[in-house]
C-alpha cells in the first residue's frame, strides 16, 4: 500500500505544469473536454516506456551513456519545437465551433504519448524517485515497483483530466473572441518552444 508521503509527493510532481499539462490544456481549449481526456490518456501512457526502462535498469545505462541520453533528448526537443511550429501556423487551432467532436482520437493519443515518451528526464526521475518509497525487505520488488508506478499513473491521469476540464470550462470565452484565439495560439506556441529550450539546456 503506497504511503501517504508517496501520495503527497506524487501529487506535487503531477500537478506541477510541464509539457504534458501544456498539451492537455491546449487540447481542452481547442477541442473540448473529450479531446483533452484523450490527451490525458496519451500523456499517461507516455509514462510507460520510462517505467519499463527503470524497471529493467536501463535508466542506469542511459545515465552512464551520454550518447543515448542526448539522442533521446534531441528527439524530445525537436518534437516540442514541431508542436510549437504547428500551433503557431494553425490559425484555426482555437476556433472550433462549440460541440465539435474531437478529431482523430488515436492521433491525439499518439501525439500525447510522444510528449512524455520523448523526455529522457522522466526515466532518470523515476529511477531516482520510486526507489525512495520502496521497502528493501519486500520479497517482490518488481511487484512493489509496479504498484507504485500504477498509482503514479492513475494520479497523472486524474490530474490531467481535471486540467482539461478546467480548460474546457473557459472554452466558450475563447470561441467568442478572435483576439483571444490568436493570443492563445501564440502563447501556447511560445510555451512549447520554451519547453524545448528548457529540455535542450537541461543537464543529466
Amino acid at each position: 500500500m503506497p504511503s501517504l508521503e508517496f501520495l503527497l509527493t506524487s501529487a506535487v510532481v503531477v500537478v506541477t505544469p510541464g509539457a504534458g499539462v501544456l498539451f492537455t490544456v491546449s487540447t481542452g481549449l481547442s477541442q473540448g473536454r473529450l479531446a483533452s481526456a484523450y490527451a490525458s490518456l496519451g500523456c499517461t501512457l507516455g509514462i510507460l516506456p520510462h517505467m519499463a526502462a527503470t524497471a529493467l535498469g536501463l535508466a542506469a545505462v542511459m545515465h552512464a551513456g551520454a550518447l543515448a541520453f542526448q539522442l533521446l533528448k534531441l528527439a524530445g526537443v525537436l518534437y516540442l519545437l514541431f508542436l510549437a511550429w504547428m500551433t503557431w501556423r494553425d490559425r484555426s487551432a482555437f476556433a472550433a465551433a462549440p460541440g465539435t467532436p474531437p478529431q482523430s482520437p488515436l492521433r491525439l493519443v499518439a501525439k500525447a504519448v510522444l510528449v512524455n515518451a520523448l523526455n529522457p528526464k522522466l526515466t532518470l526521475f523515476f529511477f531516482a524517485f520510486l526507489p525512495q518509497f520502496m521497502d528493501p525487505a519486500d520479497p517482490a520488488p518488481l511487484r512493489q515497483f509496479a504498484v507504485l508506478g500504477a498509482v503514479f499513473m492513475l494520479m497523472t491521469l486524474a490530474v490531467f483530466v481535471a486540467y482539461g476540464a478546467l480548460a474546457d470550462a473557459f472554452r466558450q470565452r475563447v470561441l467568442a473572441s478572435r483576439r483571444t484565439q490568436d493570443a492563445l495560439r501564440r502563447g501556447f506556441s511560445a510555451a512549447f518552444a520554451l519547453m524545448a529550450a528548457k529540455l535542450a539546456l537541461s543537464g543529466r
